[in-house]
């Protein structure tokens, strides 16, 4: 396996993106902490990259890893102002509990559920989420609400394994039990709509 150096040469040799200093400027640094671990997330151009402390430390694997997830190179810094540059960055750091961490990997829902009409039930982890077809089809709004709704973020998948993933889960989705109030009104709704049917209006006596 090539080390982080020899990897950027060759990304290098191959044309990547390479960014000055008032070019790179990361959108946020996110610690995650607890669990006895933490882990450090760059926002970068609509790009996270997760990395940890010893990781964020060593300049060549940092920018390595934002190479690898973000297609540009970082750029090169002196090590005594690179360690300050890191050091301010950690300080600066949003903190969140590790539990709300978005999580790429392994990710994998408990079930779907269809209550008809469209709508749908994500359940993840003890959340229910719910979807409308629409909602669940599209990938960014799928992703986007799991992450407002279950703090994770689902792995982005290429457009053509999304669709194949989703058509699966509809396939294989759960039908929601009728539940007792819906059927009190449904039942309601039959008996109100009696008279009408009959040719009573407003509340008319039949005629014998």
């Amino acid at each position: 396996m090539p080390t982080d150096s020899q990897y950027i040469l060759e990304r290098i040799k191959q044309g990547c993106v390479m960014l000055t200093d008032d070019e790179f400027f990361i959108d946020r640094l996110v610690k995650y902490f607890g669990n006895g671990r933490i882990r450090w997330h760059v926002e970068f151009r609509g790009h996270r990259v997760e990395l940890t402390t010893g990781q964020l430390k060593k300049q060549p694997t940092f920018r390595r890893k934002i190479l690898e997830q973000a297609g540009v190179l970082p750029p090169q810094r002196a090590g005594a102002n690179y360690r300050r540059w890191a050091l301010d960055l950690r300080k600066n750091a949003i903190e969140l509990p590790w539990r709300d961490r978005p999580v790429d990997v392994d990710f994998a829902i408990d079930g779907l559920t269809s209550h008809g009409d469209e709508r749908w039930t994500v359940e993840y982890k003890g959340k229910a989420i719910k979807f409308t077809t629409t909602k669940l089809r599209r990938q960014v709004s799928f992703r986007k609400r799991m992450l407002a709704k279950a703090k994770v973020l689902p792995p982005r998948l290429d457009p053509v394994a999304y669709r194949k993933w989703v058509d699966w889960l509809i396939q294989n989705a759960a039908e929601a039990a009728p539940q007792a109030g819906d059927a009190l009104m449904t039942e309601k709704s039959w008996l109100d709509d009696l008279p009408e049917l009959a040719g009573w209006q407003n509340g008319d006596s039949p005629t014998s």
